[in-house]
């Protein structure tokens, strides 16, 4: 009986498999050069909240992420910025499949990739691998270095052949910057700037074209993220790779990005370019951000306006209607309260032009361009 249930399974799993193969065909065919390579739509991630322990009922969902879009292009760095809690751990791990969303749409290269399973999502995880935020818990401790970046060769053994593996994971090692005789070593033995590169070897190891990185740096000192950023910069020039970059630091995401999307509750208010945003931000919570950033210039520190949100953010299990940044809001008004802004170039700005710094989305009624002091890069 058992075993004529995994045939079934297998037999079924298979059956996906073929018609995957088949419909990536086409979605190879018909992507072109110049479209976007990952595509989301209104992507959603709601967690139930449930009360009771023998008979469980839903009494309201954490609202993790309340309808997300966004395309990333061959190439490209996207940086994802915003305070904690907003949401942006959430949409890297529904891009890579960490969680199943609840509504809204994933394309890769023109494939809707949202509920794929089984070898499926096996052939598609290939090509969207992770960086995780920390990398002293990101690494099995009992496992040799060797072991962590060889690991998806064992999971995807046509990638390598067995006997060539060692020299695969050497290779790696030494393209990210680390001796490849540290091979047979153990995770403890290195620096957190160390572990975070072995890291990046592993998700490197299958050749993939998107990384999503879960703030890489944040666990790291100031001068090792400025290497571990310059490294990312040069390995995205190596391998082509196209990166969804996740942190809170401004200064760092202007660096690494050539575009930027803001979040505020499991929302992006404002998208644009790194000059867009960064020099002429019209939403009021992207200056909020911006004036927070501390400048290297007494003269300048003392002469900007620091814009100081009131309240804590409200709980995604009950965000306010109509706008949800409108609590902490100086401009809100009562269409604010009834009418949620959509993610589109406001409509005081509808008459510049496509290629003006003010011309970018932005989820605000009364969205403004304001003069504020731009942060400066990390220098690397």
């Amino acid at each position: 009986m058992h075993a004529d249930h995994s045939g079934r399974r297998e037999a079924r799993e298979e059956g996906q498999a073929a018609e995957h193969l088949m419909a990536r065909a086409h979605a190879e065919t018909s992507y072109a050069a110049g479209e976007p390579i990952l595509q989301v739509r209104d992507l959603v991630k709601h967690f139930p909240l449930t009360q009771g322990i023998v008979f469980k009922r839903q009494v309201g969902a954490v609202k993790a992420v309340d309808g997300v879009s966004f395309d990333l292009h061959r190439g490209e760095t996207l940086g994802l910025v915003g305070e904690s809690g907003c949401g942006k751990s959430t949409v890297a791990k529904l891009i890579t499949h960490l969680e199943e969303p609840t509504a809204g749409t994933l394309r890769y290269k023109g494939e809707d990739i949202t509920r794929l399973s089984g070898r499926a999502l096996k052939a598609v995880r290939r090509n969207i691998q992770m960086v995780f935020q920390d990398p002293y818990t990101s690494l099995n401790p009992r496992m040799t270095v060797g072991d962590i970046v060889g690991e998806p060769f064992d999971i995807h053994p046509d990638v390598a052949p067995k006997g060539d593996r060692r020299r695969r994971v050497q290779e790696l090692l030494d393209v990210v910057g680390l001796n490849p005789e540290y091979i047979n070593r153990y995770p403890h033995q290195f620096s957190g700037g160390q572990r975070q590169r072995i890291g990046i070897a592993r998700g490197l190891a299958l050749r993939p074209e998107i990384i999503v990185a879960d703030e890489p740096v944040s666990a790291l000192d100031v001068s090792v993220q400025a290497q571990v950023i310059n490294l990312m910069e040069r390995l995205q020039d190596e391998f082509e790779l196209s990166y969804v970059f996740i942190a809170h630091d401004l200064s760092v995401v202007r660096h690494i990005s050539d575009r930027v999307g803001v979040m505020y509750l499991g929302k992006i208010v404002e998208i644009g370019s790194e000059e867009q945003i960064y020099e002429h931000p019209t939403h009021p919570y992207t200056q909020a951000l911006l004036s927070a950033v501390p400048v290297p210039d007494p003269e300048a520190e003392q002469e900007r306006e620091r814009i100081v949100l009131e309240g804590d953010v409200p709980s995604p299990a009950n965000p306010p209607s109509g706008c949800h940044f409108r609590t902490r809001c100086w401009k809100a008004q009562h269409r604010c309260v009834v009418e949620e802004p959509l993610l589109a170039v406001p409509e005081n700005f509808a008459d510049s032009r496509p290629g003006e710094a003010v011309h970018h989305p932005s989820a605000c009624h009364f969205a403004a361009e304001r003069a504020a002091v731009v942060p400066p890069g990390v220098s690397g």
